[in-house]
């Protein structure tokens, strides 16, 4: 996504198109659930969609030797672009604070042939 149509995105001159939130799931249960949301948002011709994951919870709440804060947060820009994912992805972003902040990204997606 070029800077003008981002812009215009963070004024809400761009719509989204779809959002699936993960917030909450483990990644056993996110992963599957990113894949079919962001095949059927390609098979529908989507594409700007918006995938929250939540922020984490806070380090008062974990273990610190067993696991970081926003496990799901940092996995799933890794999962959009390995396969089968990174051939219908072209864009990833964090999204603005109206959309989620840091607890969520925006995907574009290539345009369907």
């Amino acid at each position: 996504m070029d800077k003008r149509n981002f812009e215009r995105l963070k004024r809400g001159k761009i719509k989204l198109e779809g959002q699936i939130d993960l917030h909450g799931m483990t990644l056993a249960q996110a992963h599957p659930a990113l894949i079919a949301f962001i095949r059927e948002a390609d098979q529908n011709g989507k594409r700007l969609v918006l995938v929250i994951t939540g922020k984490g919870r806070s380090s008062a709440d974990q273990d610190s030797m067993t696991s970081h804060r926003g496990v799901l947060n940092h996995q799933i820009p890794h999962w959009l672009s390995i396969p089968p994912l990174a051939t219908i992805v072209l864009q990833v972003a964090p999204a603005v604070q109206k959309h989620g902040g840091s607890g969520a990204y925006y995907v574009y997606l290539k345009r369907r042939r």
